[in-house]
């Protein structure tokens, strides 16, 4: 399992983009009580209550462009990181997804769009086979 990113200090825009990509993926078929736990848990140990709040409103606002309105934002933050930063990021959203014990076609979908957005699909590729 890939360390988590928690260890690390980020700024509020790190947290928001993260925060926001993990809620993004669990929403996509309803969030459940499982994934709601997960999302706090994480909030929590990045202390990043108002960012978590901040990703809730976004989704909510209009949840079925919710996606769409998020690749943007998401590029924009994730593409001025540093490819293994990108790719990280994303196995642990994947990992997230596996720990509930299932993900959907939709959840997979769409964390291969952004992967793609993000200019590291065939090494995001990569990282799961293995």
């Amino acid at each position: 399992m890939i360390s988590s990113t928690f260890e690390i200090q980020m700024d509020t825009t790190t947290k928001k983009a993260l925060l926001l990509l993990k809620s993004l993926i669990f929403h996509y078929h309803g969030l459940d009580d499982e994934e709601r736990d997960m999302l706090e848990k994480s909030a929590n140990e990045m202390k990043a209550s108002d960012e978590m709040e901040w990703a809730n409103k976004f989704i909510a606002e209009d949840y079925l462009s919710a996606f769409e309105r998020s690749r943007e934002f998401l590029s924009k933050i994730f593409c001025k990181m540093s490819e293994p930063d990108r790719i990280k990021y994303l196995m642990e959203v994947w990992e997230e997804t596996h720990k509930k014990g299932y993900v959907t076609e939709m959840e997979t979908t769409a964390i291969l769009t952004l992967s793609k957005d993000f200019h590291v699909e065939k090494q995001f590729l990569e990282a799961v086979k293995n």
